[in-house]
């Protein structure tokens, strides 16, 4: 036993003097140097909003460890820049549904005006819809209260 483990030890020091020598001539590991791009990668679309296919299409080039990260930063931005616009745009779609179904068709006229105005391309200045105050839900005007209230209040109290 005791001599299995002495050919052990013996064969691991002479491959690590064998690793080191071979390192000190050939100048270095060539598997550490930089890996320039593939140019394989496929980045997502930035003119239009994402879809499934846009998401499944994606392609980054490879690098030592893996991707190259300011690909994928880049990618995941876009998709979250992405997923907050379409979150956005439900709530105004929400709001929109909510007035006509309560009967208030000038709050959802002027809700789909603005709407439309956002999505459209070269849009000069944004639709401000303004809704007086007696058609505002209640939950509505609290949320704005707390808001100013927030606004009031001196920096030290926070």
């Amino acid at each position: 036993m005791s001599q299995l483990l002495l050919f052990i030890v013996v064969a691991l020091v002479v491959g690590t003097i064998v690793f080191g020598v071979t390192v000190l001539l050939s100048g270095g590991d060539s598997g550490l140097t930089p890996v320039e791009p593939d140019g394989k990668s496929v980045p997502l679309p930035g003119d239009r909003p994402l879809g499934e296919d846009d998401i499944a299409r994606t392609k980054f080039d490879t690098a030592w460890r893996g991707y190259r990260m300011s690909q994928v930063d880049q990618a995941l931005q876009r998709a979250a820049y992405d997923i907050g616009y379409k979150g956005e745009l439900i709530g105004v779609l929400e709001a929109e549904v909510t007035a006509l179904r309560e009967g208030r068709t000038a709050d959802a006229d002027a809700l789909r005006a603005a709407r439309e105005a956002a999505v459209a391309p070269g849009s000069a200045e944004p639709v401000v819809a303004e809704v007086p105050a007696d058609e505002v839900p209640a939950d509505e005007v609290a949320a704005d209260q707390v808001e100013e209230k927030a606004d009031e209040e001196p920096a030290e109290s926070r």
